[in-house]
């Protein structure tokens, strides 16, 4: 595992195609103000600073995470904290990006 695949970055592609697949929700932990200037049509805002107050109802939806952001930063932090609590999760890095991919 580089270093990449521990931020979450690893294997994009073939990831994302999988948790789609498997009915992935698509969390953006950007702030609210920056989630309101665009986002991921049925992407759910979960800012960063509150995802850990926010397991639980993440766990409820028994799905993936696709966790995304402005650049991919905040979202490989979200990643990891998701995978840590036992949470299936990938870095889908930017919003924007990763909306074209989709």
């Amino acid at each position: 595992m580089g270093l990449l695949d521990l931020l979450g970055f690893g294997g994009k592609s073939d990831t994302l195609k999988e948790f789609i697949e498997k009915g992935a929700v698509i969390v953006d932990v950007r702030t609210v103000g920056e989630y309101r200037n665009g986002h991921i049509k049925g992407s759910k805002n979960i800012p960063l600073d509150t995802l850990s107050s926010q397991i639980h109802e993440i766990k409820k939806l028994q799905k993936p995470v696709i966790a995304c952001c402005a650049s991919g930063m905040r979202s490989a932090q979200a990643t990891a904290m998701l995978k840590k609590l036992g949470i299936e999760a990938m870095n889908g890095g930017g919003w924007s990006s990763l909306e074209n991919k989709l």
